[in-house]
């Protein structure tokens, strides 16, 4: 982003939410967190995904990234219009898409790299690194259009398209924002009424739907723009009761899964209507999973926590602050984790030192970013 003192502009209506009343730490953390539990889902057969939420209910971090994403382009677009205008939001959306889109590309060549190197086979299938591989003239020119992405990128073409849009999603939020959210709601219900999707190659397959998976991205910056009107209602004790009982119920569901006795105390008709989760297109019990969850981190987490302090939680700012940067290191970091335990042990021990591992890197290049300063600091990192 461009470095330069603008003086600021008056806009009539602005939010008091965008126009930068100070840092919330507990979306850098929040973010943060989101970042070590998506590594940890990453690399496969690991025990540290009994960290993450995925086996614990029916949503995982993908929901509370996705979210907290919104939440991060609001306030920070947000301050662009108040400092600049809208020349200054449109010229930040699509300076941060560009480098997106580069962070995307320079992903994938470095995924396919490492399976080469690694060998390929069993990795090149599992990486979806193959046809790369193989047609490597054809599959970057599909890269390229954001049609192919090896596995675990899904993420970074769809927050191009969605930083890239986000202009005229605050342009609609400042000023008709429920009807805003309302579009976005219809679209997420059309999309699993009549199955829409956009097009992917070779599979015509997108992990993460973006036309169902901008329902939360919407939500995150509708929240900023109009959430204090409905606080009391999220704060209430009988909202926190429903909010509780949904994540025991789907604690019991999530489990029964892998814990044998509780498989019997679930009815069948039970398990089928809830198994499996649609997570391409974002499947309804999932999203109201991450509504509860959200509900009581409100309640259980204040913006003024002590916890933000604490080593583990400075570290997780740090990953938060660097959001775009870690993400990319951690899918190489999950890929190059994957080859070492086939290649050298799958071990309990193996698995724990990699996990562990993983996270203090990220922690590591978080600060390294920091301390060299890579992006301004007055500036919030999006993604």
């Amino acid at each position: 982003m461009h470095d330069r003192t603008v003086t600021p502009k008056p806009s009539v209506g602005e939010p008091p939410e965008l126009k930068g009343v100070g840092r919330d730490l507990r979306i850098d953390a929040c973010r943060g967190i989101a970042l070590w539990c998506i590594f940890l889902d990453h690399v496969p057969n690991n025990i540290g995904s009994w960290l993450t939420l995925r086996n614990y209910g029916f949503c995982d971090t993908a929901e509370v990234f996705m979210f907290v994403s919104g939440v991060t382009c609001a306030l920070a677009y947000g301050k662009a219009h108040w400092c600049e205008g809208w020349s200054g939001v449109i010229s930040r959306t699509l300076w941060r898409s560009w480098d997106i889109y580069v962070a995307f590309l320079l992903l994938t060549l470095a995924c396919a790299i490492m399976v080469y190197l690694a060998g390929g086979g069993r990795f090149a299938d599992e990486s979806n690194t193959r046809i790369l591989l193989e047609h490597p003239g054809a599959t970057l020119a599909h890269a390229v259009i954001l049609q192919y992405r090896p596995v675990n990128t899904d993420v970074l073409p769809i927050f191009v398209v969605y930083h890239f849009s986000f202009g005229l999603l605050l342009w609609l939020l400042l000023r008709v924002p429920n009807l805003a959210l309302g579009a976005s709601v219809l679209l997420y219900a059309l999309v699993h009424v009549f199955g829409w999707t956009v097009p992917a190659w070779p599979s015509n397959h997108w992990f993460f739907n973006p036309l169902a998976w901008q329902l939360l991205v919407v939500l995150g910056a509708w929240w900023t723009t109009e959430g204090r009107r409905f606080w009391p209602w999220l704060t209430s004790r009988t909202v926190l009761v429903l909010a509780v009982l949904y994540l025991v119920f789907s604690l019991i569901i999530a489990l029964s899964c892998s814990i044998k006795p509780l498989e019997a105390l679930v009815p069948q008709a039970l398990a089928k209507l809830t198994y499996p989760l649609d997570k391409s297109n974002l499947d309804p019990l999932r999203l109201l999973h991450f509504f509860a969850l959200a509900i009581l981190a409100v309640w259980l987490v204040p913006r003024d926590w002590r916890g933000l302090t604490t080593p583990v939680m400075r570290g997780a700012i740090r990953c938060g602050e660097n959001s775009l940067a870690i993400y990319c290191l951690g899918v190489l970091l999950a890929l190059a984790s994957h080859i070492a335990l086939v290649n050298i042990s799958d071990g309990l021990a193996m698995q724990i030192a990699l996990s562990i591992a993983g996270i203090l890197v990220m922690v590591a290049a978080a600060t390294l970013l920091n301390l060299i300063r890579i992006k301004p600091k007055r500036q919030p990192e999006l993604l």
